[in-house]
């Protein structure tokens, strides 16, 4: 059903803010009514940062942190699929960036608390243009899982966290990738906010080996809604695109 030529939101499928099984959404949550504000034309129409200088390893996160020769250390996977919109239209054009822990659970930053090895040879970013088609793929190694201290004993299920830019600046959407069979997904506090088992379905990307690649990666699908009842589930922005 649309409205004005839009899909209407459906402002159920998110969770609400405030999730006290989720530690830091105490201090996040908003505690006054929202405001509404227009957005200005150059947030509209302003250019995305990354969409003119892209490296030919950008979409290879096993090689475009790895010194000459070298490679980065883990379970070589293949991450495929395509942005598209409620009626299943592509999205050509659209800059996907991705960033994730390394084998180990691990992320290359400063703050970083968990003491799993650092891979010398992982960055752990990377980004691509979906073509004409809303199509994107990029290689990369599968994360590990790691602790974090939300409750005594809690983990993050491995996964890669994605962001989606539109042609301007203000059109960002933020999200996850889990894994299929992975057990983890179900005891995870984040994960646990979404009351829609469909909507963490629409976060699990399956694994696809026709599309694996023999003695070398297998391949994981993940298509990414932006809007309308099969949208996937955004963490910043619960109405949607």
């Amino acid at each position: 059903m649309t409205q004005n030529g839009y899909f209407a939101r459906d402002t159920q499928w998110h969770p609400p803010a405030l999730t006290p099984g989720y530690k830091t959404s105490v201090a996040r949550s908003p505690t006054r009514a929202k405001l509404s504000f227009p957005t200005s034309l150059s947030e509209e129409t302003g250019p995305v940062f990354g969409h003119n200088i892209l490296g030919p390893l950008d979409n290879d996160l096993i090689h475009n942190f790895a010194a000459a020769d070298q490679s980065a250390i883990g379970p070589r996977i293949v991450v495929y699929g395509r942005v598209l919109d409620e009626t299943g239209r592509p999205v050509p054009g659209a800059l996907v960036e991705v960033w994730q822990a390394n084998a180990g659970g691990r992320y290359r930053h400063k703050k970083e608390s968990y003491l799993a090895p650092l891979d010398p040879n992982f960055g752990g970013c990377g980004r691509v243009i979906t073509d004409e088609n809303g199509c994107y793929e990029f290689r990369t190694i599968q994360p590990g899982p790691y602790p974090w201290p939300n409750g005594p004993n809690d983990w993050r299920p491995a996964h890669i966290h994605f962001s989606v830019f539109g042609q301007g600046f203000a059109q960002r959407m933020i999200t996850q990738m889990y894994f299929e069979g992975d057990p983890m997904i179900w005891l995870c506090p984040i994960v646990g906010t979404i009351d829609d088992p469909r909507a963490v379905e629409s976060l699990v990307a399956a694994l696809d080996m026709t599309r694996t690649i023999p003695m070398d990666a297998r391949a994981y699908k993940f298509d990414i809604v932006l809007r309308g009842r099969r949208q996937t589930f955004f963490e910043n922005r619960a109405e949607g695109l």
